[in-house]
C-alpha cells in the first residue's frame, strides 16, 4: 500500500501492532463545507474502495454529476499506491500515481494516500478525503446544483440528521470497517473478535430490516449508502478473502434484500463495478492472497426480484 513520509514515498504495508489488530489511518483533510459552483471541485475515485463509493452514489443520486468531475484509478494497487490508468488518467494535473495530487496539496504530506480525495480547482487544495464528510456535503452544499433533489434518498435532512449519524457510528466499527479488522488481523484473537463482533452486528441489523425499508425508517439515507457499498462487497470478496465466511449476506433474508433492493436502482447501478472490486482486493492486498490470483468466481443474482417495496405501502 505504501505511505508518504514528509513528502517522500515509502512502499511496503504498515505493520500491525502487539495484538495483531488492524487500525485505520485517520483521515487529514477535513473541511467541512463547499461552495456551490458547478465545476468547481474534482473527485478522485476507486471503484473498488467502499469509502470512495459512498462518494460515487450520493454524487449520482442527487443528480451531481455535470457539476462534479470523476477520475478513477486503476483497481490494481502496487509498490506505488493508487495509480491512474489509460483507460481514465489524471484530467487536471497528467499525475501518474495519486500521492502527486497529495503532494500538490502539501508538498511535505506525511500519511497514506487514500481515496476518495475532493480537489478544489479554484483554491488548488484538497478539500477533503474523509468520505463521510463528502456524501454530507454534496448532500447539503451542493443542494443547489443538485438535478435530483425530490428522488427516494433523502439524504441526511435535519430531522433524521442525530438518527442517521447514529446509526453511521453504529455500522462503521463493527461493519464497514469490520470486515477489514477481519480481513487485516495477524492473530487469531484479534482476527475472533473482529469477526464476532462483524456477524453480531450483521445479525442486528438484519433484525432491524425486517420491521422497515431503510436503517433509518422508510426512506434511504446516508446511512443506507454506507452500509451498501460494504454489503456489495461482501458476498463478492470479504466473504472469503478477508475470512468473513460465518454467514453469506445471502443467507439474510432482510439484508440480502436490502443489498437487492439498493443495487437495482439505476443511479446506484450505474456506480458499481464488480470487475474493479474482484481485481483490486485479491491482487492488490498481497499481504493477504501472496499469489494475486483473482478467482473467477462468484456470481452474485443482485436482479432477482425482492420485495423491499411492501414497507413503503403501508
Amino acid at each position: 500500500m505504501g505511505r508518504l513520509e514528509a513528502g517522500v514515498w515509502k512502499s511496503g504495508w504498515a505493520k500491525p501492532g502487539a495484538s495483531g489488530a488492524f487500525e485505520r489511518s485517520v483521515t487529514r483533510f477535513r473541511e467541512k463545507s463547499l461552495v456551490a459552483e458547478r465545476d468547481r471541485y474534482h473527485l478522485y475515485v476507486s471503484y473498488a474502495c467502499p469509502w470512495a463509493h459512498r462518494t460515487l452514489v450520493v454524487r449520482a443520486l442527487r443528480g451531481l454529476e455535470d457539476a462534479i468531475g470523476v477520475t478513477a484509478v486503476d483497481p490494481k494497487m502496487g509498490d506505488d499506491g493508487w495509480a491512474f490508468s489509460k483507460d481514465d488518467p489524471d484530467v487536471l494535473f497528467g499525475a501518474q500515481f495519486l500521492r502527486e495530487i497529495y503532494l500538490r496539496a502539501q508538498p511535505d504530506f506525511t500519511g497514506h494516500v487514500t481515496v476518495p480525495v475532493l480537489w478544489d480547482k479554484k483554491r488548488a487544495t484538497i478539500v477533503n478525503n474523509e468520505s463521510r464528510d463528502i456524501i454530507r456535503m454534496f448532500d447539503t452544499d451542493l443542494a443547489p446544483l443538485a438535478k435530483n433533489a425530490t428522488v427516494e434518498f433523502v439524504g441526511a435532512p435535519e430531522n433524521l440528521r442525530a438518527k442517521i449519524d447514529e446509526t453511521l457510528d453504529a455500522i462503521y466499527a463493527p461493519i464497514n470497517n469490520g470486515v477489514y479488522r477481519c480481513g487485516f488481523a495477524t492473530s487469531q484473537r484479534a482476527y475472533d473478535a473482529a469477526c464476532t463482533e462483524l456477524f453480531a452486528a450483521l445479525d442486528h441489523w438484519n433484525d432491524v430490516l425486517g420491521d422497515q425499508r431503510f436503517l433509518c425508517g422508510d426512506a434511504m439515507t446516508e446511512a443506507d449508502v454506507a452500509m451498501f457499498t460494504t454489503l456489495l462487497r461482501f458476498d463478492l470478496v470479504y466473504y472469503a478473502h478477508f475470512k468473513c465466511n460465518v454467514r453469506r449476506i445471502q443467507d439474510y433474508e432482510n439484508l440480502w434484500g436490502f443489498l437487492r433492493d439498493m443495487f437495482q436502482r439505476p443511479a446506484i447501478r450505474s456506480t458499481c463495478r464488480l470487475d474493479h472490486i474482484k481485481t483490486h482486493y485479491y491482487w492488490s492486498q498481497d499481504n493477504v492472497n501472496p499469489t494475486r490470483i483473482v478467482p473467477l468466481g462468484p456470481t452474485i443474482p443482485l436482479d432477482v426480484p425482492h420485495d423491499r417495496a411492501r414497507f413503503s405501502a403501508r
